[in-house]
């Protein structure tokens, strides 16, 4: 098994006033020549924008780009015509392709808004860009992994992503051990801790930790205390 380990307080950081983000991966004025990417994982910002404030529109190619947003609302516009607003609760992807302008605002003027932006790298480069969003809050997570993203465009509850990528989310109540099987040996894995405190793969991780492992076959995670956690499994080339 080889496995990395992302403690939250060792995370890059940046405060802008209106936008306060941690990094899990080097990402603009935070930059650690060891820590690039896991895989084709290449991005994993924890962002928490105040209300009204947000991104102004900016390019984007070759990259696939999916936000989660974990309370508030997201106003998101962008150069293919779409205007949406992205809710807790839903999943949001973009796939950049040969080039998008886009842009994200806290919906609310009153309230500020947490999300996660997470970036991979594209299993096909040039494609023409794409948008999807759907909602899983209908979907039960107790104690099991529902998939958000992936590469099956089949898959009803699932944003499709132009990569061999799965983005999964479970909530783990204490006690309970849950294990994940991998769509492909080679493989690895991305586990982030949401909220609560697990243990795997020899580790302990609370609120906002991360383990990367690969090499290894399945994993399987128990809760030390109720838990919500997202895990990605990505090509580790």
């Amino acid at each position: 098994m080889q496995k990395i380990i992302h403690r939250a307080e060792n995370r890059g950081h940046a405060d802008f006033g209106w936008l306060k983000s941690y990094h899990s991966f080097s990402f603009g004025q935070y930059y650690n020549p060891d820590n690039i990417h896991f895989g084709a994982l290449r991005v994993l910002n924890d962002d928490h924008v105040a209300a009204g404030q947000g991104f102004g529109r900016h390019p984007h190619d070759n990259m696939e780009i999916v936000s989660i947003p974990l309370s508030g609302t997201l106003a998101h516009s962008d150069s293919m015509g779409h205007r949406k607003d992205i809710q807790t609760g839903d999943v949001q992807i973009m796939s950049a392709g040969t080039g998008i302008q886009h842009s994200e605002f806290n919906g609310s003027k009153t309230d500020d808004v947490k999300f996660l932006q997470i970036w991979i790298i594209p299993k096909e480069a040039d494609i023409e860009p794409r948008y999807d969003q759907k909602s899983y809050a209908h979907l039960d997570k107790e104690n099991k992994w529902i998939t958000i993203v992936s590469p099956d465009e089949a898959d009803a509850n699932a944003v499709w992503i132009n990569q061999d990528s799965w983005f999964n989310l479970a909530d783990l109540q204490k006690g309970n051990t849950l294990a994940y099987h991998l769509h492909n040996q080679t493989n690895g894995i991305y586990l982030f801790v949401l909220e609560g405190d697990v243990s795997v793969g020899g580790e302990q991780l609370s609120r906002r930790d991360a383990i990367g492992i690969h090499d290894s076959g399945n994993v399987s995670i128990e809760a030390n205390a109720d838990a919500q956690l997202l895990l990605i499994e990505v090509p580790m080339f």
